[in-house]
């Protein structure tokens, strides 16, 4: 009798094993089965079976993930843009391009950011219209885009950018691969916290949600919070 019940309790335990596994493209990202839909996986950065609904990066019908089979969690989209806003300031990949535009040809920048001398970003343009022009908005680039070398005497905007799409050098990141975007001065300080960019997408065929660590590790810690209050 006691075999049999150690069975069943080791047979409950591997079955629940194999309900969660982990995307190869981003081992922090858990596959959950879901118990309702035996075609629909959950993907979430908590471990937990079953998972919280609410608090899921979403779910999808094909795995790997693609931009097709893929269902974003608006509830963990409002978490993510929290997180930016409270804590993107402090990223490292954001401080290291404003610090970039303070120096001397600064204006040439390739991990995202692209600097916009007291203007907001122009987020309007598409692929086709040249979204991805150089630094300046305008696709020129240069000195003469910011004023001199790096920021020229005056401030102006960088953007938050995933990781998963690295722009070529000078070059401004895809929309989608936009978090935010902030002010910074002519010395390279950042002024304020970092403003959601509504562009930004989760997955995208480059990748879903290459953030820095730091980022990554803030808005784990976020959820684990929004789960215990659930509980």
């Amino acid at each position: 009798m006691l075999g049999a019940k150690y069975l069943f309790v080791a047979r409950q335990r591997a079955v629940s094993s194999r309900a969660i596994s982990s995307l190869s493209s981003n081992p922090s990202i858990k596959v959950v089965k879901s118990p309702k839909a035996p075609f629909t996986n959950y993907l979430s950065y908590l471990d937990k079976e079953p998972p919280n609904e609410h608090l899921v990066i979403g779910t999808t019908t094909q795995l790997p993930p693609t931009p097709q089979s893929f269902s974003e969690n608006r509830e963990f989209v409002k978490i993510l843009d929290e997180v930016v806003s409270e804590y993107g300031h402090q990223d490292e990949d954001l401080i290291n391009q404003a610090r970039a535009f303070a120096s001397p040809g600064g204006f040439n920048l390739g991990s995202g950011g692209v600097f916009f001398p007291q203007k907001r970003p122009d987020r309007s343009g598409s692929r086709k219209q040249g979204a991805r022009g150089a630094a300046g908005g305008d696709g020129a680039g240069g000195a003469s885009a910011q004023g001199g070398a790096g920021g020229g005497g005056r401030g102006g905007y960088v953007h938050l950018s995933d990781r998963r799409n690295p722009p070529d050098f000078g070059r401004i990141a895809w929309p989608e691969d936009i978090l935010g975007s902030v002010e910074v001065d002519d010395a390279g300080t950042i002024i304020g916290k970092v403003q959601p960019s509504g562009t930004y997408r989760i997955l995208t065929n480059e990748g879903i949600l290459g953030l820095s660590p730091f980022l990554q590790g803030k808005l784990v810690e976020r959820l684990k919070q929004e789960a215990a209050k659930r509980e």
